[in-house]
């Protein structure tokens, strides 16, 4: 929601709502004397009940504006005779209606609200108040205190001892077992940490949250696998222990952290994210004065005029591999058309509100995927050699040697062109929001993992398991992994940290793009059957980008294939 210059998310917002629930109930309740505004309950509920889409009849907003009947009815009369209250109709053939904030009370709410927010920035020492959008509200930004490194101390001997991991076999996972390793020698020995790459992790995720015997007590989980596990009963849901846990949801970014939700509860952590960029080179845009590209037809023309196959310099390289990579692509490359695999709501930023799992709509075969194939096969046309044999790696190597003006890619691997001495690129590079089809929103995949726990672990055991993924995911370990080069931010107190920014200017990046509501979820939905639809599209996509097929032909096959899988797994549910 926006008034003039400021911009608030829906997400924002409801924590102001509750901020103001939250200072003002001591005060009635502990002064002799006091008692509720009722004008003050009406507008904070009629707001509340607007961001949260939930119809509010006259009675019950009486009810929560705490007066008697008759006040709180004369008072919300006047406001609909003047204008700040509007009432909707229930349905053609009801009287009554339900009532909501007319515009003028909710721009008027949001310039309340951006005050608070400003001036709560500027009493924290943490934005001045002329940059109070630099400050997200709710989040832990105490930029002033530098956050201290992670200490031994910090993590306890008795809960940590003989802890078994599947995770990941990435740098970062890595690295986060020898941090491990580092402060606690004896644990370390005794814990075991099984690190496995990609299509393996699924199969022995499978594996080990489904047989005890495998005694793993902490699961891995890339963030689109978790509808099929949590629908199937293996794993265990926290949300009983997470409020006696050492982790403030609070202090991650909502997209982030709502990767761990699945209809309605918690099952996993968000231990690191990565979004979807695209990387660009400062020095050829510079050297050829062609602005950045916003659109997908802005990025096409930039990369033919940078398109130098003599000079070995290709326009954009990207991830169009059979299988799983080009699948992520088109996934991607949909997203930025406004479309999704699956038909999804869109009416609060939480797009699992109100969304069946179980009944799913595919939207592959629609005008949103045709334009995402259409810009893939312009894409293919200004690729270096081989880009149908590239995954994240080749992908990445290429633009990192300097034969790429430009890369799509993740954040976390995108670090590698700062850091890596073998770098050609190192301080030339500009990291830029994906590039949308013309008129779409701005909006980037989010990706990573989740730490989760299978749920045939005892309930005392998940308690001491919560606290050791507590202190993985805890702001002192996080900025750890930022400054040693993972561009991770999940968390509003590392993306303040000083230090933390000055190491990447990933980190900021993310933080802006995150505030702005810009990263989605959506484009590879946690849904029962993602990892079959994602097999199916990578077979699919690839024929008609690089095949020769029918791009209408593909998409109608890839979306019955997918229906058939769907029809054929609902007994299983």
């Amino acid at each position: 929601m926006t008034r003039g210059n400021t911009t608030l998310s829906d997400h924002e917002l409801s924590r102001i709502i509750d901020f103001l629930r939250g200072i003002r109930a001591p005060f009635d309740q502990d002064l002799q004397g006091a008692k509720p505004d009722p004008y003050w309950n009406i507008v904070l509920e009629l707001v509340d009940s607007h961001l949260q889409q939930k119809p509010l009849d006259i009675s019950s907003l009486i009810d929560l504006s705490q007066a008697s009947y008759g006040t709180g009815n004369r008072m919300i009369v006047k406001m609909i005779d003047d204008g700040l209250i509007v009432k909707v109709p229930r349905g053609p053939k009801h009287k009554t209606g339900f009532l909501a904030p007319s515009v003028q009370l909710i721009e008027s709410f949001i310039a309340y609200a951006s005050r608070i927010k400003a001036h709560l920035a500027k009493t924290f020492g943490l934005r001045s108040g002329a940059e109070t959008d630099e400050y997200y509200f709710g989040g832990s930004y105490f930029a002033a205190h530098i956050i201290a490194p992670v200490q031994g101390g910090d993590i306890s001997s008795s809960t940590l001892r003989n802890l078994h991991f599947l995770l990941h076999d990435d740098n970062y996972f890595g690295s986060m077992r020898n941090m491990w390793s580092d402060f606690r020698n004896d644990i370390g020995r005794k814990s075991s940490f099984d690190l496995r790459p990609l299509p393996a992790l699924y199969e022995q995720a499978k594996l080990a949250l489904t047989d005890p015997s495998t005694a793993y007590d902490v699961v891995a989980l890339n963030m689109p696998w978790l509808g099929r596990f949590a629908d199937e009963d293996l794993l265990a849901s926290l949300d009983e222990i997470l409020p006696s846990a050492a982790i403030n949801p609070l202090d991650f970014h909502p997209s982030v952290w709502s990767t761990g939700r699945w209809k309605g509860k918690q099952y996993g952590i968000p231990i690191y994210c990565t979004i979807e960029i695209l990387a660009a080179r400062k020095d050829l845009f510079e050297q050829a004065a062609l602005a950045f590209p916003h659109s997908f037809d802005d990025t096409i023309a930039a990369a033919r005029h940078l398109h130098r196959p003599e000079k070995d310099q290709y326009g954009i390289s990207w991830n169009g591999a059979r299988g799983m990579p080009i699948a992520h692509s088109f996934m991607f490359f949909l997203a930025s058309s406004q479309g999704s695999i699956i038909e999804i709501p869109r009416k609060t930023e939480n797009w699992q509100d109100g969304f069946d799992p179980d009944n799913l709509r595919l939207k592959i075969n629609s005008e949103e995927g045709l334009a995402a194939l259409d810009y893939m096969r312009q894409l293919r046309e200004v690729s270096p050699p081989g880009v149908e044999r590239f995954d994240g790696e080749a992908n990445l190597d290429c633009f990192m040697a300097g034969h790429a003006a430009m890369s799509y890619a993740w954040t976390m691997r995108a670090a590698k062109l700062e850091h890596e001495l073998a770098s050609k690129v190192k301080r030339r590079v500009a990291y830029l929001p994906p590039p949308v089809l013309k008129g779409r929103q701005v909006t980037a995949p989010v990706g990573g993992f989740l730490l989760t726990i299978p749920s045939y672990v005892t309930a005392e055991r998940k308690r001491e398991i919560l606290n050791a993924i507590a202190w993985m995911a805890s702001p002192e370990a996080m900025k750890a992994h930022v400054r040693n080069g993972f561009p991770v931010a999940p968390r509003f107190s590392v993306c303040a940290d000083p230090e933390a920014m000055a190491s990447s200017p990933i980190v900021s990046f993310v933080d802006r793009m995150a505030r702005r509501n810009e990263l989605n979820t959506w484009s590879r939905p946690p849904v029962r059957a993602y990892v079959d639809i994602e097999r199916i599209l990578g077979e699919e996509i690839f024929a008609a980008v690089f095949e020769g097929k029918a791009p209408k032909q593909a998409l109608a096959n890839a979306e019955n294939a997918a229906y058939q899988y769907i029809k054929a797994d609902l007994p299983k549910l």
